[in-house]
């Protein structure tokens, strides 16, 4: 079982590297990417089984990963939404809408994530 801390890393999508962002710590997954105008790469919320957009300032591709990181499921959510729980969900990756059909990430796939 990995042990997640609150740092930089990189997620792996096939061949395509991305930039990543931990946040593992209660005070890390709760701001999340309020008061940011965007992001480059990713942000990996662990443990999580389900996010929100209220007061965030743009909209976000979500995707619910499991304990093996395989993807459950990826959606696209506007600012002001509340996500569903995911089952089986550990940890969800968010990103700038459309980032992650631009990595060709989908459902059923397994990613990497190292942290740096």
């Amino acid at each position: 079982m990995t042990r997640w801390v609150d740092g930089q890393g990189i997620l792996t999508v096939g061949a395509v590297a991305v930039p990543l962002e931990v946040a593992a710590s209660y005070r890390a997954r709760t701001r999340g990417l309020l008061g940011r105008d965007d992001i480059e790469g990713a942000l990996l919320l662990t443990p999580a089984a389900s996010v929100h957009t209220f007061r965030m300032r743009f909209p976000i591709d979500v995707a619910h990963l499991d304990r093996s990181l395989r993807v459950r499921a990826v959606v696209t959510m506007p600012p002001g939404r509340l996500g569903l729980p995911r089952p089986l969900s550990r940890h969800v990756l968010e990103a700038r809408a459309g980032a992650m059909a631009g990595w060709g990430l989908r459902p059923g796939m397994l990613v990497g994530i190292r942290q740096l």
